[in-house]
């Protein structure tokens, strides 16, 4: 698939004088991905349910690709809505216009919606931020000729934004992944569309994402639940997320004293997501993951939808990174899933031949979930009420 995205034109670049060390590092740890045993189509047994080798391998290693999810015409949807966001970006963390001086995507919301970063930096590691998970500062490369101050790096909320976007949150396979996962009565988290643009793609430090449930008696290998990444393009070890197998298992991880043993950002055991256009990966909330700099010459756009079981939010008081801090009953709940139901409603106008996905815990409502102006206009701001653990 032919990237048709506006992306900045700047002069190439690399990781200086650790180049020749990260070439290696990604060389190996392709290697390591492929021999893991946790990639292939989706397949489900005759109750419905993922293929128990399948489950298996991501109970093991904390994450897994399915290849060839989403076809080429999804796509080629996904890609001119991509386009737009990409157009109507803010300039600036500040500003509220875009490039051509209109009013930015999203000026009017209060939930958080654009991410800028410095080309090519590491602004999360070794800060506070995020509950200071983001433990260690990532290499920072320099910044290539011609690169622009700021660039997208998140897109939050994006179903409010995109069309394409919203209905693949309730792609059939997605759904039933996610059903397989965390049980019929399944959460939302959160939804987000990453960009690495070639030679200039930002860093996100080594981390883990759960921070609520790690003391919970009740800690197990899916207590944070997961993030799903549709890959529109691809993704590789050079502009890919990278992941520590089996690390959802380890409860928290001491990230920082991992690094000072290896001397480097380059964790031993990493291995990063190998995907083809289309291909969807999951990684479960709880796995030690990160992504290097982008100084390759491909881009990554990664479509995210993260879920819960609904056993580990119900009745949480939670929040401040993703959503101000609330609680988390059945009314909140039942209320942030209603997204889950227009994206079935928008699939099922856009898609009509394909067999719709029935969400359990709404079912009974499908009648009152409308893809129309009226349902656009109640989803205004819909990421004030993501559901962060």
């Amino acid at each position: 698939m032919q990237v048709n995205l506006p992306l900045p034109q700047v002069s190439a670049t690399d990781f200086g004088d650790d180049e020749a060390e990260m070439a290696r590092y990604k060389e190996e740890g392709t290697a390591r991905a492929l021999a893991l045993g946790n990639r292939g189509p989706a397949r489900f047994g005759p109750d419905g349910q993922l293929d128990p080798e399948i489950l298996d391998a991501y109970w093991k290693q904390g994450f897994y690709v399915f290849t060839n999810v989403v076809g080429e015409e999804e796509r080629q949807d996904i890609e001119r809505d991509i386009a737009e966001i990409l157009d109507r970006a803010p300039v600036s963390p500040d500003s509220k216009v875009d490039k051509h001086g209109r009013p930015a995507m999203a000026h009017d919301c209060e939930g958080r919606a654009f991410r800028l970063t410095r080309p090519l930096a590491d602004p999360l590691g070794g800060t506070a931020t995020n509950e200071s998970r983001h433990q260690v500062k990532m290499l920072e490369p320099d910044a290539p000729d011609g690169a622009p101050e700021w660039f997208m790096q998140v897109m939050l909320g994006p179903l409010q934004h995109s069309e394409a976007c919203l209905r693949l949150h309730a792609h059939p396979l997605l759904m039933r992944i996610t059903e397989s996962i965390n049980g019929p009565d399944f959460t939302p988290f959160n939804e987000g569309v990453w960009v690495k643009a070639p030679h200039l793609g930002a860093s996100v430090a080594w981390h883990q994402d759960g921070w609520t449930h790690w003391d919970s008696p009740d800690l197990d290998a899916g207590t944070h639940g997961f993030n799903s990444m549709m890959q529109l393009y691809g993704c590789d070890a050079a502009n890919g997320l990278w992941v520590v197998p089996g690390s959802h298992n380890m409860g928290k991880v001491d990230i920082s004293t991992l690094m000072d043993e290896t001397g480097s950002d380059r964790l031993p055991a990493g291995v990063p997501l190998i995907c083809g256009p289309g291909d969807l990966a999951i990684t479960n909330r709880q796995a030690v993951h990160g992504s290097f700099a982008n100084t390759s010459d491909n881009i990554r756009v990664s479509l995210n939808s993260g879920f819960h079981r609904r056993k580990s939010v119900l009745d949480v008081t939670s929040g401040g990174i993703h959503n101000p801090v609330a609680l988390y009953d059945d009314a909140y709940i039942r209320r942030r899933a209603r997204l889950i139901m227009y994206a079935i409603d928008a699939r099922r106008q856009r898609f009509p031949d394909e067999t719709a996905y029935v969400y359990q815990p709404l079912a009974d409502h499908a009648d009152d979930y409308h893809w129309d102006e009226a349902a656009k206009a109640d989803i205004h701001d819909y990421n004030l009420m993501d559901i962060g653990i």
